[in-house]
This record gives structure tokens, C-alpha cells and sequence, in this order.
């Protein structure tokens, strides 16, 4: 599925990979208005003026950050924002992390531009991606989801579908009739039954299954 963000923030200091993302990226948005940052600061700057940008292309290593904790503050300081991650690094491990740490998506600049668009596009429409190899790799912990999906109550997975679908608790609690409590009383319970700490680790083990295999199998 193809969707067109209105408003997408680049972030990284290298000058040339930026305008060579963007030429390339400019073809298949070309609606979009494309806003660039080379530093923490300039893009601390960028999101305060902007807190409706639809997508953050974020590479780890600008000017200003240390390991992953910028990426911890805009996650928790602009939640509804998306956060991809660019970067010239494709270890598992740093992959891993960048997700754990409430990424969307993980994409190595090794990528094509074919494959960073079809990223864009799943986490707009409010999935996660990361390379091939990395969910191959993953694959061994399947079972692990598996068996902790499978003590979810329908509620709870029917919450979980809709973390999964980007939804914030109020339109949940709107979707299911329930108080927004409720829904935040169930995402503990969600959390604790996956041993994850958020929403997208969740989201994250529910993409491990072959989702159908369970809609049947829940316990009431």
C-alpha cells in the first residue's frame, strides 16, 4: 500500500546521502514537504515547529547523540511520531536495540531505494519493518511468541491487533466502548503476559506469528 505522508523529516549530517535520499525518495512522495536536520539540535529545533511530521528518517550517529539515547527522548517526548532508523550499521544486535528502543523500522543504507520506499510505506501504514536477515535470524524465537500470545484473552488480543494497527488507547477505548482505563489497564496485562515493556515490542511479537493460526485458539 502506497501512502502519502504530508510532512517527513530527514535527519542525518551527511549532506550528499540526504540529497540523494530525497531526489530519490521525492519521485514516489511527491506531495510531501521534506524538512532536513544534520544535528540533535537542529533537529530538536525541527520537531518542536513540527509536531505533526508523519515520519522521522533518523540516522543513529548525527552530530549531538550518544548510542541510542536520542532516540529514547524523541520516542518518549513525541510518541505518535514514527521513527525509522537509517543507518550504516546491519548488525542484529544493533537492530534488535533500535527496536526495543521504540523504532518503527531499521533500514541500512546498504538498502535500495526500491526497499527504503517499501519501509516507508509499511510503517505508514502503522506496521514495523526490518531487513530480511534480521527476521530470519528472529525466527528461532517464534515459539517463544507463540506461546505467550496464547494466553491472551480475546480482549486482549483484539488490543494488541489494534497496537499493532498504530491506534492510540482513546481510539481503542472508542473501537471497543470502553473507558480509556480500561484499555491502559489491559496494555499492562498485555505487557506483562509477552514479558515486553511497550507497545511496540508487542507489536513487534505479534509480527513474529502467522497472526490467523490464532484468532480461533483464544481463550475466552
Amino acid at each position: 500500500m502506497h501512502v502519502m505522508p504530508e510532512k517527513i523529516i530527514i535527519a542525518d549530517d551527511h549532506p550528499l546521502f540526504r540529497q540523494a535520499l530525497l531526489i530519490a525518495l521525492k519521485e514516489q512522495f511527491n506531495t510531501t514537504q521534506w524538512l532536513e536536520a544534520e544535528t540533535v539540535e537542529s533537529l530538536s529545533d525541527c520537531l518542536v515547529k513540527n509536531t505533526d511530521v508523519d515520519l522521522l528518517l533518523l540516522d543513529l550517529n548525527i552530530p549531538g547523540a550518544h548510542g541510542f539515547d536520542h532516540l529514547i527522548r524523541i520516542r518518549k517526548q513525541y510518541p505518535d511520531i514514527p521513527v525509522v532508523v537509517i543507518s550504516a550499521y546491519s548488525d542484529e544486535t544493533i537492530i534488535g536495540k533500535a527496536m526495543q528502543h521504540g523504532a518503527s523500522g531499521f533500514v541500512p543504507k546498504s538498502e535500495s531505494v526500491p526497499t527504503i520506499i517499501t519501509a516507508i510505506n509499511k510503517v505508514l501504514s502503522g506496521q514495523l519493518w526490518v531487513p530480511g536477515s534480521f527476521e530470519k535470524a528472529q525466527e528461532t524465537v517464534s515459539n517463544v511468541a507463540d506461546e505467550a500470545i496464547a494466553k491472551l484473552t480475546v480482549q486482549e488480543y483484539r488490543i494488541l491487533m489494534m497496537f499493532s494497527e498504530g491506534l492510540l488507547n482513546k481510539q481503542i477505548g472508542d473501537k471497543l466502548c470502553v473507558a480509556e482505563a480500561t484499555v491502559k489497564a489491559h496494555a499492562s496485562a498485555i505487557f506483562r503476559k509477552l514479558n515486553v515493556r511497550n507497545r511496540t515490542q508487542a507489536a513487534m511479537m505479534l509480527g513474529q506469528l502467522d497472526v490467523a493460526d490464532y484468532s480461533d485458539n483464544l481463550k475466552e
